[in-house]
């Protein structure tokens, strides 16, 4: 089946050997995404900000392959402190809230910056 991927120029990508999303047939995996720019961590300290950008660089990923938010059929969002779940919970209902797909949310020890308080992963289908 035909691959179509999706790249954030990340130097990361080829020495782990990933991409941000992929589209087989009419399913989209997302990977997990975190509040990183140009190698800087966005919204430091603030779950909600760093939710929203996260949810929104997933939007720009799908776009990308020809999909939306609407098309978007599980959310999986990795915490390093569930009492944000609130802030985190605010930010994916303003993009969510009509869409409802089915959701995950747990607790992790640490992401790979001690800064980032959220990585997010979504599954697609069109």
């Amino acid at each position: 089946m035909n691959r179509k991927k999706v790249f954030t120029g990340s130097p990361w990508e080829p020495v782990v050997g990933y991409c941000r999303a992929i589209r087989i047939g009419d399913r989209i995996e997302v990977a997990g995404t975190t509040a990183m720019k140009d190698g800087e961590v966005v919204g430091v300290g603030d779950a909600y900000e760093q939710t929203r950008f996260i949810l929104e660089t997933i939007e720009k990923a799908l776009r990308e392959l020809d999909a939306d938010l609407s098309h978007v059929v599980r959310t999986r969002m990795f915490v390093t402190d569930i009492s944000k779940w609130e802030e985190i919970g605010k930010a994916h209902g303003e993009f969510f809230r009509e869409i409802q797909p089915v959701a995950t949310m747990v607790e992790v020890k640490a992401l790979i910056d001690p800064r980032l308080l959220v990585e997010i992963e979504v599954e697609a289908i069109i």
